[in-house]
């Protein structure tokens, strides 16, 4: 039995004119696994990791969107928690097109070793049900702080992108701590920085 629900009021209006093969996002899947710009074995900074993804994405023209999954407890003030007691959890999102209708696949390495559906993915993250899971445009960055509506959200900007270039590096330069190591680790951040650049020439689909 599922443990997760699909909100239907907190997530964007997805348009289906854009999509992939599956063997596209199976070699995108594994492209990602395999970088090593990523830290897929620290569990922390899910939504830089994202965002570092759907701004690859984005640079190549290539269709995504960001697969979101929150606890019943904090969306909801209902039962329901995820693994590791986060309170959300969120991944990339590729749409694909199987037996003429639009599935999406999730880019989550931690917990799987190849793509998932959105479905699916939520269901294995969700600990004790219930869970929530959305789908959002790719810009959406994070949600706000308060009552969560399917447009509050806090979309990519300058600021954010420092975070993001921050989290890929292993920091969360949100926090108090992750400010102090920033401070100590310029250098650090500096060669993710030139390191994700340098990614950016890198099509997955182009030799």
């Amino acid at each position: 039995m599922s443990k997760t629900v699909f909100d239907s009021n907190l997530s964007d209006e997805i348009t289906e004119d854009l999509f992939m093969s599956k063997e596209q996002a199976d070699n995108l899947f594994d492209y990602f696994k395999t970088s090593s710009i990523f830290l897929w074995k620290d569990i922390h900074n899910c939504e830089d990791r994202a965002e570092a993804i759907a701004l690859l994405l984005t640079h190549w023209n290539i269709p995504h969107y960001k697969g979101w999954v929150f606890s019943g407890f904090f969306l909801k003030k209902q039962p329901g928690s995820l693994v590791n007691w986060w309170n959300y959890h969120v991944a990339t999102a590729l749409p694909v097109k199987e037996n003429n209708t639009i599935v999406y696949y999730v880019i989550d390495p931690p917990h799987f070793n190849e793509l998932a559906t959105l479905a699916d993915w939520a269901n294995m993250v969700t600990l004790e049900a219930n869970s929530y899971h959305i789908i959002k445009y790719a810009n959406a960055y994070i949600f706000p702080t308060g009552i969560i509506k399917k447009s509050n959200w806090h979309l990519r900007n300058k600021q954010n992108l420092k975070w993001t270039m921050q989290g890929l590096a292993g920091i969360n330069g949100v926090s108090i701590t992750g400010k102090a190591q920033v401070a100590f680790n310029k250098h650090h951040v500096k060669r993710t920085i030139q390191k994700f650049n340098a990614l950016k020439n890198l099509h997955p689909f182009k030799s």
